[in-house]
């Protein structure tokens, strides 16, 4: 093919399918391609090139018929009417958690909190209730750690513990939601929360003050050690800070409107879910960990039109760390982003680091990411003391401003880099009209000589103000298909 032209079928095919696209070599392929590789080996060339070439995308809409929020009986319970005061000092923890035990007896409907600001401790949601905040509402999240006891089973940084609860949570519940046009506050700050962090950006270190470090440390070396959950309790004097929402174990879910600021850590984080839905929310908290919405071992997500000014990544899909995420063995998966705004953060969309459990059928679109707060667009962070499979990741009709580092960035030698004994796997990832207007690299892929990154497409993408080109080690098989890099096209297949 020479530079400049259109690929012909045949050699687009070759480009960004390949080998591994028809389970030669590789000894792996999208189910759908695989069926119709055998069926091409059989009837010989002219076949492969009359029959059409299955993509990942194919699989939204089943994910998607999946994906039903859940709906609640026409009862409302006010918050007032239990006892709750719009007042600076008037603790409302009672009254909404009276609110919530009505609404669940009665069979189910919504938690009303009006207009006004209610001061309230940790929120458990119960089956067949939605806490609903009308616009004008704000329900601000008392800064006392103590009120976030008893300890709950939770999860930190991918590791299962009991710990404080996290501000919003539900633990094996059906049918509950968080929605409306009101606000939550987490109301953490550099006096607040942050400072568990350790130094961090705008949070200094401080003479005498404990940090997350030693619990962090102690918690990881139980899982290695595979302590039972019921004896890794933390808690008081760990300083390990809590996820913001947090379902836990639990089926159809809805966040749904809410504005969310000033979070401990983690803001959306539904943990072993399935059918989960967060639509039109605005996460708006710049603290240390403050990711937007982070998916962990939960199947068939749904998270759109949804805007993300974050201190850490927009969106991280987790699975686990380390072998934790081995033992649960429960990837995340079946997971559609669309029609999101990612501003400030580490990453827009991102898979890992918590990622050992796997993750598969990872589907973006038409997101607009543009800041130069913004550093990647896509990201993997994984390494061999991680492991874990990530393969069927899709992204299309994206636009990207600005991203300081890359618009694509997989890095295997991410903090602990190649020190242990579970290569990741990272394969089967696609680009399709992406544009970006500037960046210091392209693509940034570093994987491993002896665990490559493989199958990596990017079609019919447009990247501007590329500094620094690509910086490409440890990949089989990258192909560029009518793709511009700084106004070059190029058609060209990379293996090393």
């Amino acid at each position: 093919m020479k530079a400049g032209l259109q690929p012909t079928r045949r050699e687009f095919i070759a480009l960004t399918t390949g080998a591994a696209a028809l389970g030669y070599a590789t000894g792996y392929a999208h189910p759908r391609l695989a069926g119709e590789a055998s069926a091409a080996t059989v009837s010989g060339a002219s076949a492969r090139e009359q029959t059409p070439i299955a993509t990942g995308w194919d699989l939204v809409p089943e994910i998607l018929a999946r994906i039903v929020p859940p709906r609640f009986p026409d009862r409302a319970f006010d918050i007032t009417s239990f006892g709750a005061r719009d007042a600076h000092a008037a603790d409302a923890t009672g009254a909404i958690r009276h609110a919530i035990a009505a609404c669940a007896a009665a069979g189910g409907g919504r938690v009303v909190v009006p207009p006004g600001r209610f001061l309230t401790g940790p929120i458990h949601l119960a089956s067949h209730v939605n806490l609903h905040l009308e616009e004008g509402a704000t329900l601000a999240f008392v800064q006392d750690p103590k009120a976030y006891l008893p300890l709950v089973l939770t999860r930190f940084e991918g590791m299962e513990l009991w710990n404080y609860s996290p501000l919003i949570y539900a633990l094996d519940a059906t049918n509950i939601a968080v929605t409306g046009k009101g606000t939550l506050d987490g109301q953490a700050d550099v006096d607040h929360w942050w400072p568990w962090k350790g130094a961090w950006k705008d949070v200094p270190a401080r003479p005498g003050q404990p940090t997350q470090i030693p619990a962090r440390l102690r918690l990881a070396e139980m899982v290695e050690a595979a302590v039972p959950v019921s004896d890794r309790v933390f808690g008081e004097g760990a300083y390990l800070r809590s996820s913001f929402i947090q379902p836990y174990r639990c089926a159809n879910v809805l966040i749904e409107d809410v504005t969310i600021i000033n979070s401990p850590m983690w803001e959306i984080h539904p943990v072993l879910c399935r059918n989960v839905t967060v639509r039109g929310v605005t996460v708006r908290t710049h603290g240390p960990n403050n990711d937007g919405c982070n998916p962990e071992s939960s199947t068939d997500v749904l998270i759109e039109r949804c805007t993300f000014d974050t201190g850490d990544d927009c969106i991280a899909l987790k699975s686990g760390r380390n072998a934790e995420g081995r033992r649960l063995n429960r990837p995340v998966e079946n997971v559609v982003i669309r029609d999101c705004a990612m501003r400030d953060g580490h990453g827009g969309v991102v898979v890992g680091s918590e990622a050992s459990g796997g993750a598969r059928n990872i589907f973006a679109e038409r997101c607009r990411m543009d800041s130069p707060q913004l550093d990647r667009a896509l990201r993997f962070k994984t390494n061999s003391v991680r492991g874990g499979t990530i393969e069927h990741v899709y992204m299309r009709d994206v636009t990207v401003g600005q991203v300081a580092e890359a618009v694509v960035t997989a890095d295997f030698f991410y903090e602990e880099g190649d020190a242990g004994r579970f290569p990741p796997t990272l394969r089967d990832v696609e680009l399709r009209n992406v544009t970006s207007r500037k960046s210091r690299y392209g693509l940034l892929l570093r994987g491993y000589a002896h665990s490559p990154i493989r199958d990596v497409r990017v079609i019919d993408c447009d990247f501007a103000g590329v500094a620094e080109g690509d910086r490409i080690e440890g990949v089989r098989d990258l192909a560029f298909v009518n793709t511009r890099v700084n106004g070059v096209l190029r058609n060209e297949r990379i293996t090393q």
